[in-house]
């Protein structure tokens, strides 16, 4: 499929990301608006949404297996690539709060996109990587910064909304539990709403200030994040034989920006927030053009 037409498939999904810059830009909904915001879709919205798709997803565990080896995989060699950036001479802090960025996902944009390519089975075996990639990355970024900062990463791990949301998720799917049939369509919407409003509040988080200050740091965590992992995501497909739909799953989920809550997490844990940003927005422009570009490969 030519790169042209995936970047067309994208552009639902990035025009949001515009729009949230605009507002944040031109009209009176400034930053203050949206960092509230931000902490709805961040505490509540998304929360509600991974326990809805890791909770509903129709997939079972034993079938995932080997899309879970190759993503997951992909994961794990980013995030030890990432570390390796406690090695370059940069400033602590910065790279404390920023390895994070080199692994971590944007699941709205995964969700979103999953659904285009794949429908529901797609988006399926996305929740899975979700369900399982969020806590790790998670556990990843909070203890580098809690390393940092000196606060225990028990305390920091148990209080994450998405961890708690993604393993209540699959403690539910698990037991084959079901939310009852009347909250069905309000979980639908919520999900809805908070993938709407997560792509608009990392548009409106767009910033490139403060990169300049550890650009070499910069440019090797945005080269583990957009070039390596995705390349090693795809190499355990083909290793592990995945089929065509599993194989654009697995290298659609390893190609995504970085999570736009990298930020709300950097803040909260004292860490180096504007950094963080540009990071996100930087990784964000970046993945306009490199997922298209790997969605291409691997369909050709």
């Amino acid at each position: 499929m030519p790169v042209w037409h995936n970047a067309l498939l994208l552009f639902p999904d990035f025009a949001l990301i515009a729009l949230g810059l605009a507002l944040s830009q031109w009209t009176s909904l400034k930053r203050d608006v949206w960092s509230a915001v931000e902490r709805l879709v961040y505490y509540v919205l998304f929360p509600v949404l991974l326990f809805s798709t890791s909770s509903r997803g129709h997939y079972t565990l034993g079938g995932a297996v080997a899309v879970l080896l190759a993503g997951i995989g992909a994961l794990v060699c980013g995030i030890a690539l990432a570390y390796a950036a406690f090695w370059l001479k940069a400033d602590r802090r910065c790279a404390a709060s920023g390895v994070q960025c080199a692994f971590r996902f944007n699941s709205y944009i995964a969700l979103a996109v999953a659904d285009r390519l794949g429908g529901a089975q797609a988006v399926s075996l996305v929740a899975v990587l979700i369900a399982f990639g969020v806590p790790l990355c998670n556990a990843a970024a909070v203890w580098a910064l809690a390393r940092h900062a000196q606060r225990g990463l028990l305390r920091e791990l148990l209080r994450n909304p998405l961890i708690l949301a993604t393993a209540a998720g699959l403690l539910a799917h698990s037991l084959g539990l079901r939310p009852p049939e009347l909250l069905l369509p309000v979980l639908d919407r919520i999900g809805n709403a908070s993938i709407a409003m997560g792509l608009m509040t990392v548009g409106a988080g767009l910033q490139l200030r403060g990169l300049h200050r550890e650009w070499r740091l910069s440019a090797w965590l945005m080269t583990v994040r957009h070039l390596l992992i995705p390349l090693i995501a795809w190499g355990l497909a083909v290793a592990l034989h995945l089929t065509p739909l599993q194989t654009m799953v697995v290298v659609m989920f390893a190609a995504m920006p970085t999570a736009s809550s990298a930020y709300v997490l950097a803040v909260r844990m004292s860490g180096d927030g504007p950094y963080v940003a540009g990071l996100v927005s930087l990784s964000t422009l970046l993945g306009a053009v490199s997922l298209p570009l790997f969605l291409g490969l691997v369909q050709t």
